[in-house]
């Protein structure tokens, strides 16, 4: 059981996963109700991420410049 997540990469970031820019996934979570950005970040780390980490985590953080944005809205003005 899982929740399904959709992926946009672009302005460079998509290089990092071998070229592809969207992507559908499944995050694996026990209570997908309780899923968190930070768990999304994790799995991507884990699961997509085909090269050059440094570039998309520093210190696993996601890399200044790099905007997350939910249902189009800036995920560090929604909070954590």
């Amino acid at each position: 059981m899982g929740v399904w997540v959709y992926l946009q990469f672009s302005g460079g970031l998509e290089t990092l996963f071998d070229n592809v820019k969207s992507h559908k996934v499944e995050i694996p979570s026990k209570r997908p109700d309780r899923t968190t950005v930070k768990s999304v970040i994790s799995y991507i780390q884990k699961k997509m991420l085909k090269k050059q980490p440094e570039m998309f985590l520093k210190e696993k953080e996601l890399r200044p410049g790099i905007l997350v944005l939910i249902n189009d809205i800036d995920w560090e003005l929604g909070g954590k």
